[in-house]
Order: C-alpha cells, then structure tokens, then sequence
C-alpha cells in the first residue's frame, strides 16, 4: 500500500518504521529536516509538501503536535484536504481537541474522504515496537479500512464511536492517568514521612484495592518496578509538558460541556505549577518532586 504520512517526529518516526517493516511505500513530509533524513535512511521517500505527500496514497496519516498544525495541514492552502483523491482514508494520530478533529472530520466527509481520528497510547516505547494502543473515532466503514494498517504500528486497536470519540477517550484516559500519578506520589509521600518503606507500600498496595496502572507500570519511586521512569532520573517515557497538554485539552472538553471534574481540574493546575518550575521535559511522574518537596 502506498500510504503519505505527515510528521514523523518522536512518534511518526518509529510509525513509519513499522510501516516499512511492513512491506508499504510511505511519502513523508516534516518540517524538521533531521526527522525526515533520519527516516529516509530506513527506506521512505521525503516530499517537499503535504500535498506531495497525499499524491497516490490510499491513507494518509498525521502525527503532529497540536490542532492548529493539524487544522492547517488538513484545511490549509494546499493542505490534505483538497489534495487528496475521492475516496482516501485520512487518519490522524495526533492528539487535539475534540471540536478540531470533528469540524476537520465534516471538512473531509464535504470533499468525499473519510476521516478518523486515532490518537494513541503508549508513548515512543510503544511506537518503537509495534505496541500503540489506538483509539479511533469515525465511520464504522473507514475503520474497517484502516484497522489492518493501524494493526502494523499498534497492539490494540478500538473503535470508539463517531468523529471526535477517539480524541475523547484519549483525554478521560490521561486524566485519569494524571489523578492516579499524583494520588501515587502523595501516598508514597504519606508512607513515607510515617516511616513505612515505599517497598512495603508497593508490595501491599499492588495487591489491594490501591493498585492502578501507572503504579505497576510508572511507580515514582526508584528501585521497585523495572519500566518505572523514576530509575532513570526521570528521562521521560511520558514528558510532563505532554501530560499537561492532555490534562488542559481535558479542562477545555469538560469546561465546553458543561461538566465538573474537580480532580482533573486539580491534576492541570498541579502539572501547570511543576511544569513552570522547569520540568517541563522530565517524565509525569517526576511531579513526586514537588509533592515531596525536593
């Protein structure tokens, strides 16, 4: 398959390896020359547009930093929308705010292209080996079409729904993922100054009620689980700024909708404070910092 992906940074990168692992002829365009030599290297074609990219491809995928980038690659002057032939399959993995991706959505439905938004869990770990978890909002047609593509860069891949379901699930996932770091490093912050060891903690904890996620997975506390970003100094898996990004993009759904989310709310502001500091770079779990006071 001939597929155009645009953006193959941190994330598209390891994407588009996949792909070509895969036996497909990718078209890439960055605006970053490095990201685009450095993939070129492993077998794709650059080209010197998104139009470029569009031209031949049966699906297009995006991978961008925010919806103003994703508006502009899609709506722009010379941008996916009007350079990509009837009947295309447009997928975009970045993640934005919902009412971008579904306006984008109706933009493309109007030229007779099928759109899905696909943002991804699993961070470039997950992208590196084929592991993503995709969630997909769109026609039930197009996904049909798509899943086996997305099949070659991710693990699970699910359908949520209408336009934009994929960007919502996405954003209740990372606030919850959110609250949940931070209930961790307070916890094992309390243990702590009462003189309880993290690894006790951990041992009883992981086996009750307080268990979670990114307490098997991200502990925020060194020297007890293997892929715990806290072994590492904090060299990110998962950057703050991008939990920060996740958790604002959450506040303006919720704040749009009508719907109160105290916690969420909290985990912005708390994030916004650690980010500000300077720690925009380091892993979400380091937030264990301020709320140890370190």
């Amino acid at each position: 398959m001939q597929i155009g992906f645009i953006g193959v940074g941190n994330m598209g990168g390891p994407m588009v390896r996949n792909l070509l692992n895969a036996g497909d002829a990718v078209m890439v365009f960055d605006v970053a020359s490095k990201a685009v030599a450095a993939i070129v290297v492993d077998g794709a074609v650059a080209v010197e547009s998104p139009a470029a990219a569009v031209e031949g491809a049966e699906m297009v995928i995006t991978m961008l930093p925010a919806g103003t980038q994703v508006r502009e690659v899609y709506c722009g002057d010379g941008g996916v929308i009007a350079a990509a032939a009837p009947g295309t399959v447009l997928i975009d993995c970045s993640t934005i705010d919902v009412e971008s991706a579904r306006e984008i959505a109706a933009a493309a439905d109007a030229a007779g292209l099928s759109m899905l938004d696909a943002p991804v869990s699993g961070g470039v770990a997950g992208a590196s080996v084929a592991a993503l978890t995709f969630m997909v909002g769109g026609a039930a047609e197009a996904f049909t079409k798509a899943e086996p593509v997305l099949a070659k860069m991710g693990r699970t891949i699910v359908h949520a729904g209408p336009s934009g379901n994929g960007q919502v699930a996405k954003i209740c996932n990372n606030m919850i993922l959110g609250i949940s770091m931070i209930a961790l490093c307070e916890a094992f912050t309390l243990a702590k100054s009462l003189g309880l060891e993290a690894q006790t903690l951990f041992d009883i904890s992981s086996n009750a009620s307080g268990s979670c996620w990114a307490m098997l997975n991200h502990l925020p506390v060194a020297g007890i689980v293997e892929t715990a970003a806290s072994n590492r100094n904090f060299v990110p898996g998962f950057a703050t700024d991008m939990m920060l990004k996740d958790l604002r993009l959450a506040q303006q759904a919720a704040n749009a909708s009508g719907t109160a989310t105290s916690l969420g709310a909290e985990a912005a502001a708390l994030y916004g404070i650690f980010s500000a500091a300077g720690n925009g770079g380091l892993d979400y779990s380091a937030i264990i910092k301020m709320i140890a006071g370190k």
